[in-house]
């Protein structure tokens, strides 16, 4: 059993998470100020659009972790055992962030301005040849019942996987008993995969994100996002396990257990990587103006820099530091480029969203990262709050062994 088996929040960690909180909140009132209390629509898309992009970016990375564990547990992996409480404290801040992100996308949806969402507007929908035919699909009730159901799914079986892997905290299981749990773990994990296959790989990209620009659309753009925030979600997990390593805990856990998440982070910065490239090159190369529309305000207008800065952060960085296996085992290089690639992949949904509203100039953005803070704050807040409640060593799962024994 671990030595120190319960996370004690400390003052000075609790109050950054405060301190970061404040900070979005004043960025938010700030925001609402300049822009969102203005009588123009397109003053108004402004301050929404920082709400998207921060609400639905973080939302995607903490739901992650859910994916991590149901991906692990199919796999009867049992490496990541000696610190999976991370990714369930993670996992655990879903169903608030689902909360605030539901809040917000319904207030585009039926708040009046259609300066994001153009499709809402029932009017210009009739009058638009593109927007009427993509109206099955883009209106307002399928998107608020898809929405719905899948946030309650990603919430419910993000409880009941944590549930699974809480209740035997202090029932030691037969062989049989084990078996039986094993099962019950896969059949769960089983139904999540395939709910955030059809959502998360498919439609939900579709509906919150692509359809900020409506007449345009890829086939690769669920998978595309998806990439983006599985490598913040693989950076978050490690900066938490990084944490808890420096500051007595996870005695289990070890370099090698470092290693791999960082192999993981590395792995999938590469498979970003294809699938922007995939994208963008079909698209430049057939040079088709009803795709190429996308890419004009990102390559060769106001968000350039970003579009370059977006692949130098996320591909460049993580290729030239990460490929060493030194690096992947230096607590100090691994926890900076999960810092560097949390922000790159919130770049990237930067520049997914603002070229909607303002493809002419990039809006100023330092109050967008304070909103940004905010949402990190309260990850953090959250998740030191779930590490507090249960042991942070799943002492009597079947694996336990395999994971303390690992070894790369």
């Amino acid at each position: 059993m671990a030595t120190r088996e319960f996370f004690a929040i400390p003052k000075r960690y609790n109050s950054l998470s405060l301190i970061l909180m404040a900070i979005g909140i004043i960025s938010i009132i700030i925001l609402y100020i300049t822009h969102g209390s203005s009588s123009d629509h397109h003053e108004q898309a402004r301050f929404w659009a920082s709400l998207l992009q921060n609400s639905v970016y973080f939302l995607l990375i903490v739901n992650i972790s859910t994916f991590f564990i149901c991906a692990t547990t199919l796999a009867w992996g049992g490496w990541q055992m000696t610190f999976r409480r991370v990714p369930e404290a993670i996992a655990s801040c879903v169903p608030v962030m689902s909360v605030i992100t539901f809040i917000i996308l319904m207030a585009l949806v039926f708040g009046g301005n259609h300066e994001l969402y153009h499709w809402t507007d029932t009017a210009h929908v009739q009058h638009d040849e593109v927007l009427s035919h993509k109206s099955g699909f883009l209106n307002k009730g399928f998107f608020t019942v898809v929405t719905l159901i899948t946030l309650l799914a990603w919430s419910f079986l993000g409880w009941k996987l944590r549930k699974l892997s809480t209740e035997i905290d202090n029932q030691p299981l037969t062989i049989e008993e084990g078996k039986s749990y094993m099962f019950k773990n896969t059949v769960w994990s089983g139904v999540y995969a395939a709910i955030f296959g059809l959502t998360m790989l498919s439609t939900l990209p579709w509906l919150w994100l692509m359809s900020l620009n409506a007449h345009w659309y890829s086939t690769m753009y669920s998978w595309y996002s998806f990439a983006s925030v599985f490598v913040g979600g693989l950076a978050l997990i490690t900066l938490f396990v990084v944490y808890l390593k420096n500051t007595g805990y996870l005695e289990y856990t070890n370099k090698e257990h470092i290693h791999d998440l960082g192999k993981f982070v590395f792995a999938f910065s590469i498979f970003w990587t294809y699938l922007w490239y995939s994208q963008f090159m079909l698209i430049w190369y057939a040079n088709i103006p009803e795709e190429t529309v996308y890419f004009q305000p990102r390559l060769h207008g106001a968000y350039r820099g970003i579009f370059f800065l977006n692949l130098i952060i996320n591909f460049v960085a993580p290729l030239l530091i990460l490929m060493k296996r030194a690096s992947k085992r230096n607590y100090g290089t691994i926890t900076m480029m999960a810092v560097l690639l949390i922000f790159g992949h919130w770049l990237d949904f930067y520049q997914m969203v603002f070229p909607a509203i303002s493809n002419e100039h990039v809006p100023f953005m330092l109050v967008d990262l304070g909103i940004g803070l905010g949402f990190v704050g309260l990850i953090m807040f959250l998740v030191a709050k779930a590490l507090s409640k249960n042991p942070l060593l799943a002492k009597n799962h079947p694996l336990l062994k395999e994971g303390i024994i690992h070894h790369t």
